[in-house]
């Protein structure tokens, strides 16, 4: 019985921590708290033009408890949110505070 006790326990402490907490994409992870900032891709441009972008659009999308998703952080949302025509770079970032509420948000910086 005790065995049995011991068992469903850990299973449960297992599950807590995998399945059931809301995630972000994070290169270093937080188990009670995230808040990074990281590039996604940058595009080619010509020497001299390394830094001339003038628009930033930004779009995200929230999960709670891993249960509920919702939002739109596509490349394009962002470029639209910004009134970008030409991407100069995109970056992310991702936020999580105990499991419980996860953000990630795309950040488009252009022209």
């Amino acid at each position: 019985m005790r065995k049995t006790v011991t068992y469903l326990v850990v299973v449960s402490v297992a599950l807590l921590f995998t399945g059931c907490a809301a995630m972000t994409i994070s290169p270093v992870p937080g188990v009670f708290y995230t808040e990074i900032r990281a590039p996604e891709r940058a595009l080619a441009a010509p020497v001299g033009e390394v830094d001339t972008y003038s628009k930033v659009g930004s779009a995200s999308c929230t999960s709670i408890l891993g249960l509920i998703a919702t939002g739109d952080a596509s490349v394009a949302e962002a470029m639209g949110n910004g009134g970008i025509t030409k991407i100069h770079h995109v970056d992310y970032a991702g936020d999580n505070i105990l499991g419980i509420v996860a953000t990630y948000t795309v950040l488009v910086y252009g022209e």
